[in-house]
């Protein structure tokens, strides 16, 4: 794949991941009945979103250390909660690892290349 094809994936994942907050903390499984401060979470994810969609790579560095508070939360409520809840926190998980996941091959795929010793001595 290339850079391109990650970008695509992170993007749409990270959407994916945004809609997803919002409509389960907001009707479809909140912890209080009639939504909860929890949606809160996924305007955090705004912030990175407009880096992503441009493909800047400093961006997709920091994300895939951010995105670990959110594939943690997916695991603790996915072991911990039942119902739909439980659905939604594995669904909030494998988005989760996408989009890290994603993000290290961007960023790989768009390293500068090396420089070799030998070509800068001749």
């Amino acid at each position: 794949m290339n850079a391109a094809r990650y970008q695509l994936l992170t993007g749409v994942s990270l959407i994916a991941l945004i809609f997803l907050c919002l409509a389960w903390e907001g009707w479809l499984a909140p912890l209080r009945p009639g939504g909860s401060w929890l949606t809160l979470k996924a305007a955090f994810l705004l912030l990175p979103l407009f880096g992503i969609l441009r493909g800047r790579r400093y961006t997709y560095k920091w994300l895939s250390l951010f995105i670990q508070f959110y594939l943690l939360e997916g695991l603790t409520r996915a072991t911990s909660d039942s119902g739909l809840s439980q659905q939604l926190a594995i669904g909030e998980t494998v988005l989760a690892t996408v989009i890290f996941a994603s993000c290290i091959l961007y960023v790989r795929a768009t390293r500068p290349p090396k420089i070799e010793k030998a070509a800068q001595q001749s």
